[in-house]
Formats: C-alpha cells, sequence, structure tokens
C-alpha cells in the first residue's frame, strides 16, 4: 500500500512472547503444526503461510498477550491436546450464530490460542433459506430443501444456487415457482454428464422420474 511516499508491503510478523522458547516450540510448532523458517539469537520464526510468520520470541516476563485463530477439523481433539500440553480454557466449544464451532485455550505465556471450523450444513440448527427472488409455493420449496439434502454437504450451498435460478429461469414471467419447475430445476441444474446422479433422491420422495426424461437428455 502506498500513500504520501511511504510503502507498506503487508503484515509480515505476528509476535508471540514467550519465557521459554523450547516449550513454546512444543505448542506452535510441535502441536499446532506451524513449520520453522528461521531462528536468531532470542527467537525463532515460524511459517504461518504465504509470507506470515509467527515470531517466538524469548522474554523474562510476557506483558503482551496475542490472540491466534487457527483452523482445525476437529476442534475438540485440537483444544484436548493443548490443555494436556499445558494451556487452559479459555471458553468452551461452542457453535456461533456465523455456523462456526470454536473453542479457546490460553496457553502458558497467557496467549489466546482459538481454534474453529466452519459448520457443514448437516451440523446447522436450521436448514439454510433459498436465495430466491420470486414467489415459491411453499409445496415447491419445501420439496427442494428436502431434496438439497440428498446433495453432499460441501456442494449443496453451489447446488442451491444453480437449482434455484434454473427453477426460476423456468418459471418465467409466471413469477411463482411451483412444484414442476422445483423437479425440473433439480434435474436441470447439472451438467447431462453428472445429472444421473438426481434421479434417486427425486425416486425417494415419490417423483415419477420418466416423466422427466427429456429435461435428463437435455443438452
Amino acid at each position: 500500500m502506498t500513500e504520501r511516499g511511504h510503502v507498506v508491503f503487508g503484515l509480515s510478523h505476528v509476535d508471540v512472547a514467550v519465557r521459554d522458547l523450547t516449550r513454546g516450540l512444543a505448542i506452535w510448532r510441535d502441536l499446532l503444526g506451524f513449520p520453522e523458517r528461521a531462528r536468531g539469537d532470542g527467537w525463532i520464526d515460524l511459517d504461518a503461510g504465504g509470507t506470515i510468520a509467527l515470531r517466538l520470541h524469548a522474554v523474562a516476563r510476557p506483558d503482551r498477550r496475542a490472540s491466534v485463530r487457527v483452523q482445525s477439523s476437529t476442534v475438540e481433539a485440537t483444544l484436548a491436546a493443548l490443555v494436556r500440553a499445558g494451556a487452559r480454557v479459555a471458553y468452551p466449544t461452542h457453535r456461533t450464530p456465523e455456523q462456526d464451532l470454536v473453542g479457546a485455550v490460553l496457553d502458558p505465556d497467557g496467549h489466546t490460542i482459538v481454534v474453529w471450523r466452519p459448520l457443514t450444513e448437516d451440523e446447522y440448527d436450521v436448514v439454510p433459506a433459498l436465495p430466491k427472488e420470486m414467489t415459491w409455493d411453499p409445496e415447491a420449496e419445501a420439496l427442494l430443501k428436502s431434496l438439497l439434502k440428498k446433495v453432499p454437504a460441501l456442494f449443496r450451498g453451489l447446488a442451491r444456487r444453480r437449482v434455484v435460478a434454473v427453477a426460476e429461469e423456468l418459471a418465467g414471467a409466471r413469477n411463482l415457482v411451483g412444484r414442476e419447475e422445483a423437479i425440473r430445476g433439480f434435474i436441470l441444474a447439472s451438467p447431462r454428464v453428472t445429472r444421473g446422479r438426481n434421479r434417486q433422491p427425486l425416486i425417494d420422495h415419490g417423483i415419477d422420474v420418466d416423466a422427466y426424461q427429456a429435461d435428463w437428455d437435455a443438452d
């Protein structure tokens, strides 16, 4: 970034003051997995991704606390490992309104380590709303939400957007999406080469998939 002649290249380091570098490495490098990048007299840089480093620097009495967020696929297990390594619980694991799973500990030097991961849609407390612009018949909306549960959670958000867009395009000037548009949108939103995988969810919902052969064959 530039302004009035000076240049800032971005964030380079996050300083983490520790009383004992060996103990610091046991948590930040060995347990959390930040690889060592460089070291010097009284400090060690750990690779935090890209150009950013965590700098562990030894001081007799840490008086400035850092707060670091790390993403883990196993939040509870990571927090438990940190506690076994000498950290203490700052707040227990909980779900946030943003649909994240979050917990935090304080390391032996008082730094906050927040461990989190995004929840999958299968773990949500509520079914996400459809990103609709038109009016939807309640039966059609309920049907599509139920069909989308059969889509793997990793791809469900994208599938939701695509199916809604196709269904509303099919509804056209009528500006009302009904059951037929929801079914056809669910079929047509997938490329023809992978469309067949949508058959079983429809069959499970009691829908005669053969009645939509033209949509299965459409390019």
